[in-house]
C-alpha cells in the first residue's frame, strides 16, 4: 500500500495528469478547498484526520490553481502546443446575465462621494424584499 502512495506522489511543483486530465477530482479538490476537508473526508472514506495522500492532493490542487491566470481561469499550457496545448483551445463569446445587468444599473444610482462610501448593491429574491418591505411598515 505505501509503494503505490509513494508513485502516486506528484512533484510538489508540478500537479500530475491526472489532477490536469480528470475535471471531476479538479471540482471535487475545489470543494475540500473551500470546505477545509480532506479528500478522503468528502468521499466518504475518511473520519476527518488529513493522510498523507490527502496532503498531497490538496498541494497538487493548490499548484495547480495557481497556475491559472486571475483573469480568465485559463492556464498557459493549454494554450502552448509544445505542452500538449492548442491555441484554439477556446473561443471568447459574449453572453448578458441580466443579474448584472441589472446590478450595473442599480450601481449608477448610488451617489458618489462620502455618501455613496460603502453603499452595497445586492440582489435578493423579489419575495424576500416584499417581505422586508412589509416588516419595515408593520413595526
Amino acid at each position: 500500500m505505501e509503494r503505490r502512495l509513494e508513485r502516486a506522489a506528484p512533484a510538489a511543483d508540478r500537479p500530475g495528469k491526472r489532477l490536469t486530465a480528470d475535471e471531476r477530482l479538479r471540482a471535487e479538490l475545489e470543494l475540500c478547498d473551500r470546505w477545509g476537508i480532506p479528500h478522503s473526508q468528502f468521499r466518504g472514506h475518511g473520519d476527518g484526520t488529513w493522510t498523507d495522500l490527502d496532503r498531497r492532493k490538496a498541494l497538487a490542487y493548490a499548484a495547480y490553481a495557481r497556475q491559472a491566470c486571475p483573469g480568465c481561469g485559463t492556464r498557459a499550457e493549454e494554450w502552448d502546443e509544445q505542452a500538449g496545448g492548442d491555441e484554439d483551445a477556446y473561443t471568447a463569446i459574449t453572453h448578458r446575465c441580466i443579474g448584472c445587468q441589472i446590478l450595473a444599473d442599480k450601481q449608477k444610482q448610488v451617489p458618489q462621494g462620502d455618501e455613496g462610501h460603502g453603499v452595497k448593491v445586492l440582489l435578493i429574491p423579489t419575495s424576500v424584499h416584499a417581505a422586508l418591505q412589509l416588516a419595515r411598515t408593520t413595526r
